[in-house]
């Protein structure tokens, strides 16, 4: 897929706030570290479009993101980081439920997960929380860049292992240093966004049988 145009249209803590309309919507969720907003900037082609912060935990608001003006790639804040009051984790974790349980446009959910480490328990529950509401088909393991490239396959073993992924279930590997990855994603992402060409009415002859 090429990415055409990217800009973000909306930032959002409650339901009346989602854009309106029908585009389909594919969103993105991980621990506040794992790099999500550089992964976010990688995918579109851009540099600063998902603001990347020194200080994780930042994002406390769903972000669209409108793609080609035919789809959204939404934002969903970071989960785990250990500075975060109970308080916010509850907002947190009320805001993200309501719109994984109400919103008609979305497609899937993609979780992202550091690929040098084991997924952790915060990892572990989200991506359970994803299953039971019928998403986690991806998960997209970020910093590809920082291991070797014969440890590749071991980690990804370990993160389908300890996520209890789906055999039908993928993950794909991302290093928004080296930009690769890239096409491979979209591959599958576009597909969860794609629409099918509306087909064109074809008028039967009728008939009466006389000649």
């Amino acid at each position: 897929m090429k990415i055409k145009t990217a800009e973000i249209v909306m930032s959002a803590v409650k339901p009346e706030q989602y854009p309106e309309g029908d585009l389909p919507e594919i969103a993105m969720v991980g621990r506040s570290n794992v790099g999500k907003s550089s992964a976010i900037n990688t995918l579109l082609g851009r540099k600063k479009l998902a603001r990347v912060s020194s200080s994780p935990g930042k994002t406390r608001t769903i972000n669209f993101y409108l793609i080609n003006n035919a789809f959204y790639l939404v934002d969903l804040p970071g989960y785990g980081y250990a500075k975060t009051s109970k308080p916010e984790r509850a907002a947190w974790g009320k805001m993200i439920e309501t719109y994984l349980s109400t919103r008609e446009n979305l497609q899937e959910v993609i979780q992202l997960v550091d690929i040098r480490h084991n997924p952790s328990q915060d990892d572990q529950l989200m991506y359970n929380w994803l299953k039971h509401f019928g998403y986690g088909s991806l998960v997209l393991a970020t910093k590809l860049d920082k291991i070797k490239r014969s440890q590749y396959q071991k980690h990804i073993k370990n993160i389908r292992e300890i996520l209890e992924m789906p055999p039908e279930s993928k993950v794909m590997a991302l290093s928004a240093l080296k930009k690769t990855g890239v096409e491979d994603a979209w591959e599958k992402m576009g597909s969860l966004v794609e629409r099918p060409e509306p087909k064109e009415e074809t008028q039967q002859e009728v008939t009466d049988g006389t000649q």
